[in-house]
């Protein structure tokens, strides 16, 4: 959520940065300012209907003490005028806020002054790139569902008569290889880079998704649970995770909070029937090892830079080809003011994929969430900054090794670093 301090201050330098993102955000932002300056006039005048109501009430005094009956009647009956509307001024007021709440739940973070202006994948920049691990491929390599296929590792033919479509069922060595990629990105977090572990519940409340973001404006990717009150299968354990201090007023001490969990997301994909139909890239229930920061605001650009290293450490030691992208205004999530994308070599497509997205939403979801710290020593309070990135996806690295470790006779070299998790150097038929 903007400050609204900030779109009453410098209307023009929020519109411009509002005008790059994607989609017509402007015609709600006018909206904004509208509810705003009738919510603020509203105010006033319920201050004045109170302030002639005190004067009301100092006139009765007056009038009782000098035992002037009449008096006394007509300053009660404007009294109770004045009560009355301010009641009825109070109610309105109460309905201008709700209104100016939910239009500015609809609008997007504004992205930092040093995200470059764009209006789409096209003008995000690539600032790193390691394709030192590239392997030159003496045959035609195939895709990773069809070397999944192929091992018996992979069954998209059962998870469909399970599930439907946009779901993947792993067997065998392909299932140990999923968990023990999961294991090596948890344990290089938190032994590593100073996580600490979360397991949280894979159902939430409208309340928890509104806090990062995902509600309103996002309901219908989400799966919601038919019970009383709605529940919502979580999208990624940012939701959760960030969530762990909604509503909380922390101490300075207590920042920066690292956290990190493996969790089951979902997601309906709505809009991208038509892409990426077979394979692991885009299932309605994939997993994810998510990283989560809590900082103080002057810290979280740094944050930001430390987790994109810790997120690709894990590209690093299994030896993937990959980059970095810097996402322009045009390209970047709703909640987000900078992001960075990592994506992975695919061999099959000779092209890169996105395997993670590490953003700092600044205090837009602590806004959201009323998520707060004290500065030491009697200082000033102030919403904390959000920041959090997959570490990585699970499903899309275990494609990504399919594909670049894959050999001739159909077999898949481990990784190095998986092989004490797996207890084996090779996946073969």
């Amino acid at each position: 959520m903007l400050d609204i301090k900030l779109i009453r201050t410098n209307p023009e330098r929020v519109k411009a940065a509002m005008a790059s993102r994607s989609g017509n955000y402007l015609p709600a932002l006018e909206q904004i300012m509208e509810k705003d300056s009738a919510y603020r006039v509203a105010l006033a005048e319920i201050e004045d209907l109170r302030s002639k109501r005190n004067e009301v009430s100092k006139k009765i005094q007056i009038a009782k003490a000098s035992k002037d009956e009449a008096a006394a009647q007509a300053a009660m009956a404007e009294a109770a005028a004045a009560k009355e509307a301010v009641k009825a001024r109070e109610e309105n007021t109460s309905a201008l806020e709700k209104d100016l709440n939910a239009l500015l739940l609809s609008v997007p973070n504004l992205p930092d002054e040093s995200v470059g202006k764009g209006g789409g994948p096209q003008d995000n920049k690539v600032i790193f790139e390691d394709v030192s691990n590239r392997k030159d491929f003496s045959f035609k390599p195939l895709d990773h569902h069809a070397v999944g296929e192929k091992l018996g590792i992979l069954d998209f033919e059962t998870a469909t008569k399970l599930s439907g479509s946009r779901f993947a069922l792993l067997k065998g060595q392909g299932a140990r290889l999923e968990r023990s990629i999961t294991q090596l990105m948890l344990d290089i977090q938190t032994a590593e880079h100073g996580y600490t572990e979360i397991f949280p519940p894979f159902l939430v409340t409208a309340e928890t998704m509104t806090g990062t973001g995902q509600l309103p404006k996002f309901e219908e990717e989400l799966y919601k649970v038919a019970s009383e009150p709605p529940m919502y299968l979580i999208p990624t354990a940012e939701v959760p995770l960030t969530n762990m201090y909604r509503g909380d007023l922390m101490k300075e001490d207590d920042l920066p909070k690292k956290l990190t969990a493996y969790t089951a997301c979902f997601r309906q994909e709505a809009g991208t029937y038509g892409k990426d139909t077979r394979g692991l890239i885009r299932n309605h229930q994939f997993n994810k090892v998510e990283l989560v920061w809590l900082s103080k605001p002057e810290e979280s650009m740094a944050a930001l830079e430390k987790m994109r290293a810790d997120a690709e450490k894990i590209l690093q030691v299994l030896k993937l080809p990959y980059r970095v992208l810097a996402l322009c205004t045009g390209d970047m999530g709703f909640s987000s003011a900078k992001t960075y994308d990592l994506e992975v070599w695919f061999p099959s497509e000779n092209g890169f994929r996105e395997i993670s997205s590490i953003s700092n939403c600044t205090d837009f979801q602590a806004r959201r969430m009323n998520t707060r710290f004290k500065r030491a020593e009697g200082g000033k309070t102030e919403f904390i900054h959000t920041l959090n990135g997959s570490g990585l996806a699970v499903g899309r690295t275990f494609a990504a090794i399919l594909e670049n470790y894959q050999q001739e006779d159909g077999s898949v070299i481990v990784p190095e670093a998986l092989r004490k998790y797996i207890g084996a150097d090779k996946i073969t038929l």
